[in-house]
């Protein structure tokens, strides 16, 4: 088989990544700033939760792997899970040498009224984890080891990008979409992560962004490079196809609606009550939004199937993400059923149907995120109250960042994949297309 210089330059990319990892300590570095509080301040339940939360979390990528591999062709499920599953390593390896530095290091950004706003962080805050050790950070995890605060925010960092393959399934090349994902993680993820769940950033600290879990930062982000994905590899030249497993729908939809409890209730960071409060609305928004969906199937001459069943448990998930810890059990059941309603008009919509999302990423969690952080902003308890609770400053916030972040989302993954594919060419050849991407990218087949 031949061997292209790009692979070549891959894997010398990854083994010097490798060994400049050997040239940091990442425990002897903890810098002396003041940020850092005293192991005797580590409280053992959240370490403990904390710990359950993140495997949970990282459970959810193989979890998407199946959820996406039984919807597509037969001839692209091992090509649809890898796309999925090669995350835990690309990722996780970015995460470590510059991800967690651009997404919680310190602030880079502007100066507003004589306020820092961050946009980013300082790539040379943490590089290699350096500084990143068991002491508990002052701000940002006050209760748990900082180095769980990283691996805990790294299955997030894995995840987003996992999300966006369902859109250009069955038709994207590996290596192309391995340079898209490592781009969008550093470009689009973590400036979003850091404008919206770092203190001093901008969407959280000037706009008062409410996202308990990442409806903003992973769904809508994830969303929106889908939708501009679609749009810039080109719709499949046969779109039309059976899933191949409905099982492994229904098995990778059991593992994300597990995993999902690690990633909205661990996202309070400690064993507590607002852990507890999004435990609930995670597992009720999902359930209204799963018994909606094929309902308002079958009200619409649609058979009620076990797709669209898991489809819509997805989306309930999606839609309570980014407020699960700031509402009520029993708005998280309206917020589960207008979701899927609004979802289910997209994903069936034939104006969006012209784009060929192959697995209706948009519609599900571009939409969803829409949908949630719309509701957060509507229901929201406690500080800076919602719309319901006489904070319409917060609402307006909410809707101007709500277009700040589909702009900067979408533009931005746009002119990624533009240039991914300027490198290496994104979309498989045409012969290549027909023999299906598990036979054509990686000599394998699923039978």
């Amino acid at each position: 088989m031949k061997i292209g210089l790009k692979w070549i330059v891959s894997f010398s990319i990854i083994a010097l990544v490798a060994i400049g990892g050997l040239f940091w300590n990442p425990v002897a570095d903890i810098p002396n700033t003041g940020e850092f509080l005293s192991e005797d301040k580590i409280v053992g339940a959240d370490v403990a939760w904390i710990l359950a939360a993140a495997g949970l979390v990282l459970l959810m990528t193989p979890g998407l792997s199946f959820f996406y591999g039984g919807m597509v062709g037969k001839k692209n499920v091992i090509s649809t899970m890898l796309q999925s599953f090669i995350a835990l390593g690309v990722i996780s390896m970015v995460w470590v040498v510059v991800g967690f530095s651009l997404s919680f290091g310190e602030s880079l950004g502007i100066t507003i009224a004589g306020k820092h706003y961050g946009i980013v962080g300082n790539p040379l805050s943490y590089p290699f984890f350096s500084g990143v050790g068991n002491l508990p950070h002052k701000l940002m995890a006050p209760t748990i080891p900082f180095i769980l605060f990283a691996l805990f925010q790294m299955k997030f960092a894995v995840i987003t990008p996992a999300i966006i393959t369902g859109s250009f399934a069955e038709r994207v090349r590996f290596i192309s979409y391995l340079l898209f994902i490592i781009l969008f993680s550093i470009f689009i993820y973590t400036p979003l992560c850091h404008m919206v769940w770092h203190p001093d950033g901008l969407l959280n600290k000037y706009f008062g962004v409410k996202d308990f879990a990442g409806g903003t930062v992973v769904h809508m982000s994830a969303g929106f490079a889908a939708l501009a994905g679609a749009l810039v590899v080109g719709n499949r030249k046969n779109p039309h196809h059976e899933p191949s497993n409905i099982p492994y729908v229904l098995l990778g939809t059991g593992m994300l609606w597990f995993g999902w409890f690690g990633f909205n209730a661990g996202s309070a960071l400690s064993a507590s009550a607002s852990a507890a409060t999004a435990f609930g609305t995670t597992t009720i928004a999902s359930a209204s939004a799963m018994m909606t969906w094929i309902f308002f199937d079958r009200i619409n001459g649609r058979s009620v199937s076990a797709l669209g069943a898991c489809i819509g448990a997805v989306v309930g998930l999606v839609a309570i993400t980014p407020g699960c810890g700031f509402v009520s059990i029993q708005e998280s059941l309206f917020i589960g059923f207008i979701t899927a309603i609004v979802s289910n008009v997209m994903v069936n919509w034939k104006g969006l149907k012209k784009i060929d999302d192959t697995l209706d990423v948009f519609a599900c969690h571009g939409v969803g995120g829409i949908m949630g952080m719309i509701l957060t902003a509507v229901f929201a308890h406690g500080e800076n109250a919602s719309l319901l609770h006489g904070g319409i400053e917060v609402f307006l916030h909410h809707m101007a960042a709500l277009v700040l972040v589909s702009v900067f989302t979408f533009f931005g993954s746009f002119i990624l994949y533009k240039l991914t594919d300027s490198i290496i060419t994104l979309r498989v050849s045409e012969e290549s297309e027909n023999k299906g991407l598990d036979l054509s990218q990686h000599e394998e087949s699923f039978s």
